[in-house]
Formats: structure tokens, sequence, C-alpha cells
């Protein structure tokens, strides 16, 4: 997986390790884990985890459902994407392609860029399946 923050001056790139649960491996900064995002004062627009499964979480007796959707967002995002399950590499990287492209260079809104590129999917007889496209969901602010 590889974790993109933007709407800083900065960008934050690290490599999922899937026999790491909870973190991704940054060679600067080592291990970020689920409690190093809790603490990070990470004011970006968007968070985008393209992972699979990165939406979920587990289930905290008095907390809830905690993941690292809860976790980009109490650091300070108002906006999380993330997928529902396992995805596809090839589809999640023309899905990928195709937001970047409709939010970075035609200006559209991350939920209109994400809806935009979810549509062109669907309409393709190779991408038609929901499986390939519907796993991701923006989480939080939606304006």
């Amino acid at each position: 997986m590889s974790l993109i923050v933007y709407g800083m001056r900065w960008s934050m790139y690290c490599t999922w390790r899937p026999n790491r649960p909870g973190g991704c491996y940054n060679s600067q900064n080592g291990f970020l884990r689920l409690h190093d995002v809790f603490n990070l004062n990470l004011p970006a627009e968007l968070v985008v985890l393209s992972a699979c499964q990165t939406g979920l979480g587990q289930e905290v007796k008095g907390e809830g459902l905690v993941g690292l959707t809860r976790g980009f967002m109490y650091a300070g995002s108002p906006r999380v994407l993330v997928s529902l399950w396992n995805v596809n590499d090839l589809a999640t990287s023309e899905l990928m392609k195709r937001f970047y492209g409709k939010m970075l260079e035609e200006g559209l809104p991350a939920t209109a860029a994400l809806r935009a590129a979810q549509l062109e999917m669907q309409q393709q007889t190779q991408w038609d399946s929901p499986y390939y496209w519907a796993a991701f969901t923006l989480q939080g602010e939606w304006k």
C-alpha cells in the first residue's frame, strides 16, 4: 500500500508491509503504526489509502471501530479515501489514475472526482463489475 497525503507543503509516502499489521515502513522514520498516526499533526486535505481493506478496523470496547480512517481523521485530515475489501491491483491503478486526473487536472473536488472515476470504470466492459471500482469510499467531509 502506498500512503499519500495531499494538501500540505510536504508529502508523506510510505510502503505498506502486510506482515506488519497496523503500520507501514518509511525509510526515514521506521514503522508508522496506528498509534503513531493518532499522534501526528496532519492537517492534510486528503489522505489516500489505496491498498486492500484500508477502511476496516477493529472493534474496541468503549471506543467503537478503530482503524486507519479514524487515526488520520484524529490527526487532522478531514477526508480519507479507503477500500472496504480486497482490491484488484490493475483495476485500482486504473481507478486511481482516473481519480487523480479528475481531481488534479480537472479541478474536481475529491468526492466528485471519485464518483466520476467510478462511473467511467463502470462503463467499460473490462471493469464493469462493482468488484473493480466500488470498494473505494471517501470517509469524512464530503464538501
